[in-house]
């Protein structure tokens, strides 16, 4: 593989990006950092903690699987790679990951699909400080015979949380006024009863830079706002597995 080699997205790994996903966490964090203008060289520097062979040989996989492609003419990002030193690509490519307005719906298919029993309703813990968006949430969610949680502080997140049914799904924004929902996902991958409960980061911090640290942190799926009431109740189905 061409170390200096600009990769883009194909039609195919655009919607890994926008579907229920099966890609394995490392092969779907190379797949996000892609963007069509970073060089195979930037990409590996960003893959971290994967090592740069694991991450071209991730590249290589992707491409082979029809995931990738070559963007083409090494210019197209604007420059040339011809004297790159590596910090000044690391430079270009932290650019790239901050570049706002990256819009994913990413959702982890679960395991195995599930079966409701008659009348059971599945628990989903909204975290969200917007007042309106939380109630056009609970409405989606009841609308899908769901039971929904409201949480919008660090205290009534705990709460929320350690109440009996335990949540079978977090809905997490990431900007709340009190704590970071990326510190909140870490807390609850960290802890003995959460770290399972199926996360979806629900933000309008649409970075690849953002996306990349959610699905590091633990997250089963990344929705950026705004999004339409059937891109996240495709999303909760799909990472609850049901049909």
């Amino acid at each position: 593989m061409d170390a200096k080699a600009i990769y883009a997205l194909t039609a195919k790994g655009r919607a890994e990006l926008n579907a229920g996903t099966v890609l394995m966490p490392a092969e779907l964090r190379v797949l996000v950092l892609v963007d069509g203008a970073m060089t195979a060289v930037q990409v590996a520097a960003h893959a971290q903690p994967l090592a740069a062979d694991l991450t071209f040989a991730l590249l290589g996989k992707l491409v082979a699987s029809g995931h990738l492609g070559l963007a083409g003419d090494l210019s197209v990002a604007g420059y040339s790679v011809v004297g790159f030193t590596l910090a000044e690509e690391s430079d270009a490519g932290l650019a790239s990951l901050k570049r706002d307005r990256y819009f994913v719906r990413i959702a982890r298919r679960a395991t195995e699909p599930r079966k409701l029993g008659k009348g059971e309703r599945l628990t989903v813990l909204v975290v969200e400080d917007d007042p309106q968006l939380a109630k056009l949430l609970d409405l989606y969610l009841r609308m899908d015979n769901m039971q929904p949680r409201l949480a919008s502080s660090r205290s009534e997140i705990a709460a929320a949380l350690n109440q009996r049914p335990t949540p079978d799904l977090v809905l997490l924004d990431v900007m709340l006024p009190d704590i970071s929902g990326f510190d909140v996902l870490t807390r609850m991958r960290e802890h003995p009863a959460m770290k399972k409960i199926p996360v979806i980061v629900c933000t309008a911090r649409a970075t690849r830079e953002a996306v990349l640290e959610g699905m590091q942190r633990g997250a089963d799926g990344y929705v950026t706002k705004p999004f339409d009431a059937e891109v996240l109740q495709q999303a909760v189905k799909t990472v609850l597995g049901l049909p």
